[in-house]
């Protein structure tokens, strides 16, 4: 989980397109389900992707609803008990879909549902306010290194969720103990984001994606993210492996149908969605929110779930959060 993800998108691309053959045809319809509010990432995977599909006449109309609560865990259930008259429907959703399985905030997993796909991964990034007198990484390690109580952290989800799992594990990375690490858990990104600028923490621990625009802007500067290297689209940004900190952390965002959904109808929101790769209008959306692609249709999407449910379930453990 903590590691680089490979760049095998062409290569997954071309397979699809080859796989999928005739159902490369336009679709119809597409009814985005979003289990969060307006404004977080899952809002903007969903509303970004269905921009796109209509723009590039992919599908002809899409559609958008925000069920918020319990973790995502009501538009979850929703899908499940409403799917015979959920066809087209494809609710967004990312890692904290394993997370909070794991912890039981809710009783249902991936495999509730079916996983269409994975399409694009978003770096974990550790933010200051503009005028926070941290300037790097190495600023907040010496002082939790002083005083691990006077480094406030905010994060929009619950303890023990994505945000808390990823800088606890930036901590750990430098040698601290994970559980000391001071989170504050607000209802959604906007609550975060606002105690965050209100001086009530220090640091935000969110995705890139949702901060930077407000970088660029001069809002809030970015100390460092959790990528592998410099990202094309965040060159100033320096990562914690530069620091010589391990932690390589990046978020997957995709889509699940209904429980029961046939194999002609993923194949048909497959095709589309390997088919929006290859526009303009994807490259524009993707690099403005500093995403990258990381697509992984159907079956290798599962697979892939699998193998994060049982990383993700071992870090958990290992901070104290899961039982052994």
């Amino acid at each position: 989980m903590f590691k680089a993800l490979k760049p095998t998108l062409a290569a997954s691309i071309v397979a699809a397109t080859l796989s999928f053959g005739s159902y490369a045809a336009d679709l119809e319809k597409i009814h985005f389900l979003i289990p969060g509010g307006a404004g977080g990432g899952w809002d903007m995977t969903a509303r970004g992707t269905g921009d796109v599909l209509v723009k590039a006449d992919i599908v002809d109309n899409v559609s958008f609803q925000n069920l918020s609560g319990g973790g995502g865990g009501k538009a979850i259930a929703h899908l499940i008990e409403t799917a015979e008259r959920q066809e087209d429907t494809l609710m967004v959703n990312s890692t904290p879909i394993v997370v909070r399985s794991l912890t039981g905030v809710f009783p249902q997993s991936f495999r509730d549902l079916t996983p269409v796909a994975a399409t694009i991964a978003d770096y974990g990034a550790i933010v200051a306010p503009a005028d926070s007198p941290y300037n790097t990484w190495e600023d907040v390690v010496a002082d939790f290194k002083e005083n691990p109580r006077k480094v406030k952290i905010a994060g929009g989800s619950a303890r023990g969720s994505m945000d808390h799992l990823v800088v606890a594990a930036a901590f750990k990375g430098e040698g601290f103990d994970a559980k000391k690490v001071r989170y504050i858990a607000y209802d959604a990104g906007g609550k975060a984001m606002a105690a965050l600028l209100s001086g009530e923490t220090q640091l935000l621990s969110t995705g890139l994606g949702e901060v930077l625009e407000m970088s660029k802007s001069g809002q809030v500067k970015v100390l460092a993210v959790t990528a592998p290297k410099r990202l094309e689209a965040a060159p100033d940004i320096p990562t914690l492996t530069e620091y010589g900190n391990e932690t390589v952390f990046a978020n997957w965002r995709g889509f699940f149908a209904a429980p029961n959904a046939s194999e002609e109808k993923v194949k048909e929101w497959t095709a589309a969605l390997s088919k929006m790769y290859t526009t303009d209008e994807w490259a524009v959306v993707r690099d403005r929110n500093g995403w990258i692609d990381n697509y992984k249709p159907d079956q290798d999407f599962y697979k892939f779930l699998e193998d994060q449910e049982k990383q993700m379930g071992a870090l958990m453990t290992e901070l104290g959060f899961l039982n052994k």
